[in-house]
């Protein structure tokens, strides 16, 4: 059944899931606010759409969480 392929066996998906945690990763690397900006406006983009179904409001707020716990 190619049409019910899992995520995980998908190339482009693994791709655009890559992409999107490492920009996670990124962000929580960043030290510099304008940095941590960038990444922001990049949750915001029509490609990070276009790479996933993720609410990116929902994401940046729980980074903006993690942050206030570990004081950043």
């Amino acid at each position: 059944m190619a049409g019910n392929k899992n995520l995980a066996e998908d190339p482009y998906g693994r791709l655009a899931n890559a992409i999107i945690l490492q920009a996670v990763k990124d962000y929580r690397d960043a030290e510099m606010p304008q940095a941590k900006s960038a990444i922001i406006r990049f949750f915001r983009s029509e490609w990070f759409k276009t790479l996933t179904n993720l609410d990116p409001e929902v994401l940046i707020d729980n980074l903006k969480k993690e942050d206030k716990i570990h004081g950043r």
